[in-house]
């Protein structure tokens, strides 16, 4: 990217990743990310998709070249295709190298060849149990079945697929050997990742915290593990091959290990604020802008301005004093 467009932070970081949570609803609760009765955002406050788009293209003329839609759960925003549609010129111009998504596989069974039609090539799929009776427990759903249904139907459709799994230490550290033969068999990769204090829930995380330096040690006592340095993503997770499967395994450390001195991304909720740090709860509200007839000059202005703030560092711990950010994961992506 040309140097005089691209985004730097005030400590040399090049911003080329924007992740949009296009929704902050979701139709699972999982334990960890949400309150059973959750209150999301009124129907008012969403950005229209001529908003989000016109927002995702300013970034991407500033030298983002990377955009993730999350949620919530992104595939319930009902016109999430259209989106997608306004979004894809700039995949066909080649200013824009990739588009992804990340879903929880309930609706995937709906919309799989949507997506591959879209021109979206690869997705990630959250999920941290093949046990029925676990991911009911976890998710409080009973939807399991739906879920393996849709990982089956994007297979299908051709994409590629990442299946995200967070460590718990109560409900699948057991299990996760043998979710990752069930991924590689699959040629899924999987990325493990730390629990992290978003939100006040019911639970409390530091019962379920399980760093995943133990989780590897006991990994490389069953396999030999190779660093994979050729697998970076674009995203936080550090690869390795799995000799025995012959494939990749990514791990997500927030909390036992920063990776903060290469992040290189933002995130962009659905009401129109831009969190410059996943860890942090400081952010800047487009929406105002957007809705008092701001050009786009004054927009560029706004979101440089606001790059120039970003944080060297996040602040996630997870002691039992250290009170949790104050907005949940689903309403900024993960």
């Amino acid at each position: 990217m040309a140097a005089s467009n691209a985004l730097v932070d005030g400590f040399g970081r090049a911003i080329s990743y924007l992740r949009v949570s296009v929704t902050d609803r979701c139709d699972l609760r999982c334990v960890y990310c949400m309150s059973e009765r959750m209150k999301f955002a009124p129907a008012d406050q969403v950005l229209t998709n001529g908003e989000l788009e016109r927002l995702c293209s300013l970034f991407v003329d500033m030298g983002v070249r990377k955009l993730r839609l999350t949620g919530g759960e992104p595939l319930m925003r009902r016109d999430l295709m259209d989106l997608l549609a306004a979004l894809g010129r700039h995949r066909a111009n080649n200013t824009l190298q990739e588009i992804t998504l990340t879903t929880n596989g309930t609706q995937l069974a709906k919309y799989a060849n949507a997506l591959a039609r879209s021109g979206i090539e690869r997705i990630n799929v959250s999920l941290d149990t093949l046990d029925r009776a676990t991911f009911a427990r976890i998710t409080r759903r009973d939807r399991l079945g739906v879920v393996l249904e849709g990982i089956a139907a994007a297979r299908a459709a051709g994409l590629k697929i990442k299946i995200n799994t967070v460590a718990l230490r109560n409900d699948n550290q057991a299990e996760i050997p043998n979710l990752v033969r069930w991924a590689h068999a699959h040629d899924m990769d999987l990325a493990l990742i730390e629990t992290m204090p978003l939100g006040e829930i019911e639970e409390d995380r530091t019962d379920q915290y399980l760093p995943l330096s133990q989780v590897r040690a006991a990994l490389g006592e069953i396999w030999t593990l190779t660093d994979d340095e050729g697998a970076a993503t674009g995203g936080p997770a550090r690869y390795v091959r799995v000799h025995e499967t012959g494939g990749r395994l990514g791990f997500i450390t927030p909390i036992s290990n920063r990776f903060c001195a290469t992040c290189n991304r933002v995130r962009l909720t659905c009401t129109g604020r831009l969190y410059l740090c996943l860890g942090r709860d400081e952010n800047i509200d487009f929406a105002p802008l957007l809705r008092s007839g701001a050009s786009d000059l004054d927009l560029r202005e706004a979101i440089r301005a606001a790059i120039a703030r970003k944080p060297e560092a996040h602040d996630f711990r997870i002691e039992r004093q250290h009170r949790a950010l104050e907005r949940h994961m689903s309403a900024t992506g993960g």
